[in-house]
């Protein structure tokens, strides 16, 4: 399994050898949070030298051992921004022509769903290549080194989705070949979304020859004992679908493996099942016995927020929840964090907070996240506002799944107020789920009803 072939390759022209900008078509799907155009150039050894502090040992981030001779370093460019940097082993590359012709090639991609290539060095026998850094480590890490806890099986599901995307964006722009596809080319950004690196779409080479580096081999048996630490988290059906995907990978004639599309499309339809798995939305909504919940026929009452929903008009809905505060649910975490801050030790995790509102205030939605999060691993209890907020920060950054996680929980910590209701019919309608967005719509106007 050195490598992922998809179907024949579609040559094209080599490209010059002068520093590439991408086309402004093909890079719209992949950012530096904004702050720097993803250009592909040349660098100076010099420049990666000082970039990684003289590539010192404390800056690597990737495996190192001999059957791994390639070493991947952290580093900051003068302008501050975050990098990666490979190193290859010398005579890795003795001509740096195909060096830098397949460098070029790789870095005309732009991928919301990879790590992309943003430069190359080619400076006497060193080779070296420069992509955008993922702070949050590797899937190795998450799946076998982790401290707190394991891996959901939905995040599990999101990380073979976005990787299959990226391997049908590659296969889609003629590069059909990814090389060493393992858990450590799989990385993860500021906010936990899986990217896929782009250094597996270079040949691994060492005096000219190319090669893989990853021939692995699992008994048939492995294939059937689930990490027990996600006891819980599927069905019985969809184990088995995956497990059945999985073993259609491995075959070895291409007409016997799945297509990328059909990957995609069922690895889609598992990831929505595995969000409302193994609470439903219908089952946290309040039951139709329920004296505050009237007949579903009668015409719905929507307050603005809850019409704003029905809309999916997310700017009204920013307006209205930004004018709405905190509520009363809230105050419980405030009288905690009172105390905890006057003892000192929950001052940073509320300066996260405020950052975070300000964030959102000021409509920078990516940071409102940032913050958001970063309190939330830290607060004593949970702020059913925090989750409204970060809900809608990632409704308008378009990650509707992650939207929709944060209304649930919202309503499990305050089952008496709407908005996460509400909230929840807006991101069950952007998941073209809209029986149960309605259905999410009727329960929020009957609470507002009380």
């Amino acid at each position: 399994m050195g490598c992922i072939c998809f179907k024949s390759l579609r040559l094209k022209p080599p490209p010059s050898i002068t520093s590439t900008v991408v086309d402004s078509q093909d890079d719209d799907d992949g950012d530096d949070g904004g702050q720097y155009p993803l250009i592909f150039r040349e660098f100076s050894f010099e420049q990666l030298r000082i970039a990684t502090d003289g590539f010192s040992p404390g800056n690597i981030v990737s495996e190192h051992n001999e059957w791994v001779p390639n070493t991947v370093y952290k580093g900051k460019l003068g302008d501050g921004r975050r990098i990666a940097v490979k190193r290859f082993q010398r005579l890795s590359w003795p001509d740096p022509f195909q060096f830098i012709k397949e460098a070029e090639a790789v870095g005309r991609l732009r991928s919301e769903h990879m790590a992309n290539l943003i430069g190359y060095c080619s400076d006497d026998s060193e080779r070296l290549l420069v992509a955008e850094f993922m702070p949050n480590s590797t899937l190795s890490k998450h799946l076998f080194h982790w401290e707190k806890r394991p891996m959901k099986w939905q995040t599990r599901l999101k990380v073979a989705l976005h990787t299959a995307k990226a391997l049908e964006y590659c296969n889609d722009k003629g590069i059909n070949l990814y090389h060493d596809l393992n858990p450590y080319r799989i990385l993860f950004d500021k906010v936990g979304n899986p990217k896929l690196s782009c250094f597996g779409l270079m040949k691994n080479s060492h005096e000219g020859k190319n090669h893989s580096t990853n021939v692995a081999f699992a008994p048939p048996e492995y294939l059937r004992l689930v990490d027990s630490a996600l006891d819980g988290q599927f069905s019985d059906e969809d184990r088995t679908e995956l497990m059945h995907i999985a073993s259609r990978c491995l075959k070895t004639e291409p007409e016997e493996r799945p297509s990328i599309r059909f990957l995609m499309s069922t690895l889609s339809r598992l990831q929505r099942r595995a969000e409302l798995w193994p609470t439903s939305v219908k089952r946290l909504m309040p039951s139709s016995s329920n004296k505050k919940t009237k007949h579903a026929t009668e015409p719905l009452k929507l307050t603005p927020f809850g019409d704003a929903c029905l809309r999916a008009d997310l700017c009204t809905m920013h307006e209205l929840l930004e004018k709405l505060g905190y509520g009363a649910d809230d105050d419980v975490i405030s009288n905690e964090f009172s105390f905890q801050m006057w003892t000192g030790e929950m001052q940073e995790n509320m300066d996260h907070k405020n950052h975070g509102d300000a964030a959102f205030r000021a409509k920078d939605y990516d940071t409102g996240i940032e913050f958001y999060t970063e309190f939330m691993y830290g607060a004593p209890t949970v702020s059913p506002t925090v989750l409204a907020r970060r809900c809608l920060c990632y409704l308008m950054t378009e990650m509707f799944s992650e939207a929709l996680s944060d209304a649930m929980q919202a309503q499990v910590a305050s089952p008496e107020w709407p908005i996460p209701l509400y909230l929840q019919a807006a991101c069950l309608f952007k998941l073209d789920m809209e029986a149960e967005a309605k259905e999410a719509l009727r329960h929020g106007s009957a609470l507002e009803s009380y």
